[in-house]
């Protein structure tokens, strides 16, 4: 019998980060129209978006957080608990295993965003389970190329991402890849993957600064999941 075959957005945002617009409702039309079938939901330093998604849509919904350490953002994927913001990379990294989670490192040369570098991937390379060789959001080409180049360098499974913010991003960038069952075999099924990369606009960026304002100045928050 044939593997059935998922689209896959493997970092993606809902309203509970601070600079992100896309309700849960929202971005599950999304994800219907371009034809998604698999989410990864990684707020920044929270896991309340992703709980509430996974209740809400029709298709697989990874529980993932991008969490903000004191030397860059790194995601958990499948993780059952949050991970606090502000601790060491390595004690970050320590706390997603600890709970059967993955590593995933996100855009680790973006100039302008927070990844953690070449020094940061060294220091917790053991624990590294795949990283973004694409990023839809990164301004700069080659900073996408040089994470494809350290991936391939040691032998890292490498995805495509939209990193959305916003509905009209979800899928702009994703991986199609065979279906899976939990982390092991999700990490099998990410090395046999297709990436599918084409990069946002860069006016993107402005519905991220939109949110965080509004947030700011007018006091908006999401509803409690």
């Amino acid at each position: 019998m044939a593997t059935r075959t998922l689209r896959a957005d493997l970092h993606c945002h809902t309203h509970y980060s601070p600079d992100a617009l896309s309700s849960p409702g929202k971005l599950v039309a999304a994800c219907l129209d371009r034809g998604i079938d698999c989410l990864a939901i990684t707020d920044h330093n929270t896991i309340a978006g992703a709980l509430l998604m996974q209740r809400l849509c029709p298709f697989q919904v990874i529980v993932g957080e991008e969490v903000r350490t004191r030397e860059g953002e790194i995601i958990g994927l499948f993780l059952k608990e949050e991970v606090p913001a502000g601790l060491s990379l390595e004690e970050t990294v320590a706390r997603i295993k600890a709970q059967g989670g993955l590593v995933m490192v996100p855009h680790p040369f973006d100039r302008f965003r927070h990844g953690i570098g070449e020094e940061g991937l060294r220091r917790v390379l053991p624990s590294v389970d795949l990283i973004e060789g694409f990023n839809a959001r990164a301004l700069v080409a080659v900073d996408n190329r040089r994470a494809q180049e350290f991936a391939r360098r040691h032998d890292l499974p490498m995805v495509a991402v939209s990193d959305s913010h916003s509905p009209r991003e979800v899928g702009r960038a994703f991986v199609e890849l065979p279906a899976f069952d939990g982390p092991e075999s999700f990490l099998d099924a990410v090395r046999r993957a297709r990436l599918v990369e084409r990069p946002a606009s860069p006016l993107v960026h402005l519905a991220s600064r939109w949110a965080t304002v509004r947030r700011r100045v007018f006091g908006w928050q999401p509803a409690r999941p």
